[in-house]
């Protein structure tokens, strides 16, 4: 029997940095258990470029990586919500149906130096893909 694999979906306000980052490491950590997208309630034009540096210095891929609105994932079957900004979290939208949520919020980088994207991206591994696997009661993988 295969395992259930787990629709998250990361919530920002412009879905240019934070959320896009937590969307890759979840894709790439949790690959297999976990399905993770990202959508802003305000989406900037662009991913930034800071983000997109620091997942490529962890060797990690931003193909096709954009920012999206949150409108265009709230009829997939999503699992979990995790919040990375505070703003996103007042403004979380109403989903058809009662979804668990987790609210981590992360320094917003934009406008620092690469260092702080990476710092930024080295906490959401660290801290955010732990609470996913716990939230979810994944097994961490061997």
């Amino acid at each position: 029997m295969s395992e259930k694999l787990y629709t998250v979906l990361v919530l920002c306000t412009g879905n240019s940095c934070r959320s896009q980052m937590a969307e890759v490491l979840l894709n790439h950590d949790l690959s297999g258990q976990v399905r993770a997208l990202s959508a802003g309630t305000r989406p900037q034009p662009k991913v930034a470029e800071g983000a997109i540096e620091a997942l490529k210095l962890a060797g990690l891929p931003t193909d096709g990586l954009h920012p999206k609105d949150i409108d265009a994932v709230m009829n997939d079957d999503i699992d979990l919500v995790v919040t990375v900004c505070d703003n996103a979290k007042e403004a979380c939208p109403i989903f058809p149906k009662p979804i668990p949520a987790i609210h981590l919020p992360f320094h917003d980088p934009h406008g620092e130096p690469i260092e702080s994207f990476v710092a930024v991206r080295d906490d959401i591994r660290k801290r955010l893909v732990d609470a996913v696997r716990e939230k979810l009661g994944l097994q961490v993988a061997a």
